[in-house]
Order: C-alpha cells, then structure tokens, then sequence
C-alpha cells in the first residue's frame, strides 16, 4: 500500500466519515518541536522551583531534622512561632528597621546621584561606572568582611575619627550602632536603582522643562511638579525591587555578626534566624514554616503596593 493509499484510508474509512485528529495531536503537530525545545526549562522548573516550594509547604507543617522522617504536628510550628519564641519577633523587628530606614535612603541617594548624573557632566560613563561598582559587587563576603574592618574598634573608620580627637566606639560590636552599620552598607550600594533612575530622567520630554523656565518656576518647584511626578513609575519599580532585597538580605548580617546576630541579636535579621534554625539546629520543618511566613510578608507588601500605586504613581495616560 502506498502512503497516498495509506492516507486516504485513514481519512475515509469504511463507515464514509472521515477520522478527525484529535486536538492533542493538532496541537503537538502545531508546537511539538517548541514543546520540546522548552523541555529544559519545564524540568528545571518544577524540578527545581515548583517541587520545592511544594515540599517546603509540607514540612513546615511538620517536625524534620534531617535524620528522621518528617513528624505530621499540624499548625504547632506556626502557634510556637507567634506566641512562644521571642528570637521571630526580635528578628522580624530587626529586618522591618533595616527595610522601613535602608530602602527609602538608599532610594534618595540614588535619586540625589542620578540628578546629579542628569545634567551632562563630562566623563559621564566614568562616574557611573564608579558609583555602580558597590551594586555590582553586591552583598558579597568580600564586601562584608571590608565593611567589618572599617567599623571594628581599631578601624579605619574610628582612626579616621582620632584625627579629630573623637573617639569612636566600636560600630558593631554595639548594639546601638550595629544594625546601622548594615543600613549604611546598603545604602553604599546604591548603583543599581540609580541606573534605573537615570533612564527614568532621560525619558522625561524636555519641551516641560523648557516650558517651566520660561515661566519662571524655581529648581525646586520643577523637581516637585515635573520630574518627580513622571518619575514615579521608576520609583515604584525601585521601591518594590529593593523592598523585597532588604527582606532577602543575609550575608552582611551573617558575615559581620560572625553568623550570631549579636551583639544581643541586634543584627539577627530574619533570614539569619531562618538559617540557624535550618542549618544550625536542624529543624528544618520549624524553618520551612518561618520561610512560608517570610514569603506572605513580602506578598502582602507588595499588593499592599500595587492597590495604593494608583494614588501616586503617574502614567502617561
């Protein structure tokens, strides 16, 4: 039989009507060789990310320490969570301080930087390549250990002081200053928002600018009714982005407290104190239930953001 033959039996066949694909079959005829082309990414996926996430929700509604099977407790992991166990809401406390003062600093700084940038100056890519250096570093041990020996008692910091016969204290090792110190680093890397800034300026039509020199409206008046109005999509993209990395910091805190959170737990932010638990004490079920808290946290900020984005946040309709 030949395939023309072949073909036209399957279409018509005995009964007179005509064998209609499946929509499977359409569909994988259609797209069967993209499917198999994003096959990678589908096994990484939900190998990688779904399968986890999943299995992280399981645990934290049990007790696992990695040399037993998991122990179904229900809910207990979340009840000792909120009611007793004073080091959740010390660390909680401590990353809400470090994200309600680093992110809104850090996000003027980077706003002051890229004004500054803004007008033309010569050298341009010079200076924005040195002020995005710290960014690109990023939290990184290197960086950590750097800003540890500026601000121990003997530092670099407290030398630079003595010159003027102030005598520092010891920046980390008190529990006044230290988480401070951590906020300061975070502003240091400011080069990441303040390239976005700086895109953000250069997509604002100059005709507005021109127009309000003509009617004779100071610098600052520009700023508060031109630039920072139509920058407020740019400030609400940086403020969500550096809001969830302030949540997400860990290897400052972890490097310069020497992974304790001290002195007396004032740099224990609330991924170190996830880390301990999960690594250090091996509860991994207790762990997986403060990741799952964390995860809501960031979630409820963020809509939180988006549904009081439309009383501020200008668009060019």
């Amino acid at each position: 039989m030949t395939a023309r033959s072949l073909a036209d039996a399957t279409a018509a066949p005995a009964g007179g009507r005509a064998v209609t694909p499946s929509v499977w079959s359409r569909i994988w005829s259609a797209n069967g060789a993209g499917y198999l082309f994003l096959l990678p990414w589908f096994i990484g996926f939900f190998g990688l990310t779904v399968g986890p996430i999943v299995t992280s929700l399981y645990l934290s509604f049990t007790n696992f320490d990695l040399l037993t099977d998991p122990k179904w407790i229900g809910a207990a992991n979340y009840v000792r969570m909120f009611t007793a166990d004073p080091k959740f809401a010390q660390s909680m406390r401590v990353t809400f301080m470090f994200v309600i003062f680093s992110v809104p600093l850090k996000l003027a700084f980077a706003l002051a930087i890229a004004l500054l940038l803004n007008r033309g100056m010569r050298g341009l890519p010079i200076y924005r390549a040195i002020f995005y250096l710290p960014s690109l570093l990023g939290a990184s041990v290197a960086i950590a250990v750097l800003w540890r020996t500026l601000f121990a008692g003997d530092g670099v910091i407290n030398d630079f002081l003595a010159l003027f016969g102030i005598q520092g204290p010891s920046w980390i090792s008190n529990p006044r200053y230290s988480l401070w110190t951590l906020i300061l680093l975070a502003v240091w890397q400011f080069g990441s928002p303040m390239i976005i800034f700086l895109a953000g300026l250069r997509q604002i039509p100059q005709d507005m600018y021109e127009a309000a020199s003509l009617e004779g409206a100071s610098k600052w008046r520009v700023f508060w009714k031109i630039t920072l109005p139509l920058l407020t999509p740019v400030v609400f993209f940086n403020a969500i982005i550096q809001t969830i990395e302030g949540f997400k910091s860990f290897t400052p805190a972890f490097i310069i407290s020497g992974g304790t959170g001290n002195p007396i737990n004032s740099t224990l932010f609330y991924t170190l104190y996830l880390y301990q638990e999960a690594f250090a004490f091996f509860r991994m079920g207790y762990a997986s239930a403060l990741a799952w808290v964390l995860l809501i946290v960031v979630a409820l900020f963020t809509g939180f953001s988006f549904l009081t984005s439309r009383f501020w946040v200008h668009y060019d309709d």
